[in-house]
């Protein structure tokens, strides 16, 4: 049951990148970033206030970090899909359980087996490639900032895995030991309060002079998809033999969706070639899932 709940996951995953891309056509980020963690604050709203624990500063802060990376993520992503082909920044997302899997190597002294090993070189060689099929579109992963901003993205969406992973240990484990439901719910309020400043203090000032804002239906559709998507995540963690190196890769394989979007309802350019290139993603991810069984 958690392997079809975190195959759901990962198509609403994937519905949630495609809706992203179409409520920033043309439109003003911090306005639209604003307005989803604002909707999503809603939604999770009620359980708040059925269920609100007798918590400290002390647990809240932790919280209160993890919004910062989320956010953080967020923004340097949101700037860069904005920018870039569909195409391009699925894949380049999909490599996040790779760089879990580094930064679990490097921080928790995590050791990789033979078949992460590979799944770690064909994502890193899948990342060549798809270099390469940007030049043809005119993008210089070496000097493009907007490339930069996704990778960026990625590797503190990255960091958010491995620090949730903390958070959700059991004390006797090292870990923090944090509700899940209730972290997912109060990271939303915090960033909704984080974004409201910058959305008042930086946008607002030069709002006139800026790319406008405008609405769109897609913008709520951003916020239901991404909250039913991590909705379904966590229930399925929450079933007893569920594995989560497994849940978070599968996860990853809401690129396919999104690919799927920008082919045929964004008709993005140069897709043969970029089609091997997600085909080797998704092979290291295969060889990911078989490294951590």
């Amino acid at each position: 049951m958690w392997l079809i709940l975190a195959f759901m996951s990962a198509a609403l995953l994937g519905c949630y990148d495609s809706f992203k891309k179409q409520a920033l056509k043309a439109n003003a980020v911090i306005p639209v970033l604003f307005l989803n963690t604002l909707f999503m604050t809603i939604i999770f709203l009620p359980y708040i206030l059925m269920s609100l624990p007798d918590w400290t500063w002390a647990e809240h802060r932790y919280i209160v970090l993890k919004a910062l990376i989320v956010l953080s993520s967020w923004i340097l992503g949101y700037f860069g899909m904005k920018h870039l082909p569909l195409t391009i920044v699925g894949p380049i997302n999909a490599t996040r359980p790779v760089m879990v899997l580094v930064g679990a190597l490097l921080v928790f002294g995590e050791r990789l087996n033979m078949w992460q090993w590979i799944g770690v070189l064909l994502a890193v060689a899948s990342f060549l490639l798809l270099s390469r099929s940007g030049k043809k579109e005119g993008i210089d992963f070496k000097h493009d900032h907007w490339i930069y901003m996704i990778v960026g993205a990625a590797i503190l969406g990255g960091v958010s895995g491995l620090y949730d992973k903390y958070l959700m240990a059991p004390v006797e484990s090292g870990g923090v030991g944090l509700d899940r439901m209730m972290v997912q719910s109060w990271y939303n309020i915090y960033q909704c309060a984080m974004m409201g400043v910058m959305l008042w203090l930086l946008w607002w000032p030069k709002h006139e002079t800026t790319t406008p804002f405008h609405w769109s239906w897609s913008i709520l559709g951003v916020s239901v998809f991404l909250s039913a998507a991590d909705f379904l995540y966590f229930y399925s963690l929450s079933m007893p033999d569920a594995m989560i190196s497994i849940v978070s890769m599968i996860r990853r394989g809401s690129v396919v969706v999104s690919f799927g979007f920008g082919a045929l309802f964004f008709h993005e350019k140069n897709l043969k070639a970029k089609t091997f290139d997600l085909a080797l993603v998704l092979l290291g991810l295969i060889f990911l899932y078989i490294g951590s069984r």
